[in-house]
């Protein structure tokens, strides 16, 4: 079967503003222009554009989603099993702050008590699985599965008010790198207490700190690109200038 812009949006649920946008960047393009010049899209366009919305959903930008689908080794079945388990885990996410809404309801009409821990459980959850979807891979090659397993087993463990914690040294962190940046001098006060900081951070995921593994972190943040985009936030050069202040607080 064949549709116009207009049908296959209506069909997919889209506008067809975002149809002629995937047109015009190369990520869908239709496979026909009729004698009207209106642009046909027929069955093969239909199976990508369900992909293109299924990686959408899943939080993967246009720029990615164009690479991937144009790969010379994409393979659209393989695709549709990776979308199910990602999608699988998502829910279980979700089963998790659903439960969560669930019980704090009948603790508020003093049906259950709830105890603070598990107000958080699936917070505490969807951190573990997001920083597995994003670095899991690097980081258990790099250190191991044991230690990612441990690491991951201490963050559900956490206590609300740990989990408090991190998010307030986070923010001191990123306060911290900046001022110390207007300095220009990694071995300053304002760097290492940032570096400090970061080593804080660190401790209320690792199970043993080490100078070394620090260290081996830092230079990591710089060479992937994902970590260099997460301090990078900060200030352009961010994530080179704070590696730089961990490499001198760990020769300390």
């Amino acid at each position: 079967m064949e549709y116009t812009v207009q049908k296959l949006a209506q069909l997919a649920g889209i506008s067809t503003r975002t149809l002629r946008y995937y047109d015009e960047i190369g990520l869908l393009k239709p496979a026909r222009t009729n004698s009207s010049g209106y642009r046909i899209y027929g069955s093969t366009e239909v199976d990508q554009l369900q992909q293109i919305l299924f990686y959408r959903e899943l939080g993967v930008n246009l720029d990615s989603i164009k690479e991937i689908m144009t790969s010379p080794t994409f393979d659209g079945s393989q695709a549709l099993r990776d979308h199910r388990e990602k999608l699988l885990e998502k829910r279980a996410q979700l089963d998790a702050l659903i439960n969560n809404v669930d019980k704090s309801i009948k603790q508020t009409e003093r049906k259950i008590s709830m105890t603070d821990k598990e107000k958080f459980e699936g917070f505490k959850q969807k951190l573990v699985d997001d920083n597995e979807k994003k670095y899991g891979k690097e980081i258990r090659e790099k250190y191991g599965d044991d230690a990612v397993n441990n690491s991951n087993a201490k963050v559900k463990g956490m206590t609300n008010e740990q989990y408090e914690e991190i998010q307030k040294l986070e923010e001191q962190l990123f306060i911290n790198l900046k001022t110390a940046m207007d300095t220009g001098d990694p071995a300053g006060e304002l760097a290492q207490k940032a570096a400090d900081l970061h080593k804080q951070w660190l401790c209320f995921y690792w199970d043993q700190y080490s100078k070394e593994a620090h260290a081996g972190l830092a230079e990591m943040y710089v060479a992937d690109e994902r970590f260099t985009a997460y301090y990078d936030k900060v200030q352009l050069g961010a994530t080179e200038f704070l590696r730089d202040a961990i490499v001198i607080y760990t020769k300390n």
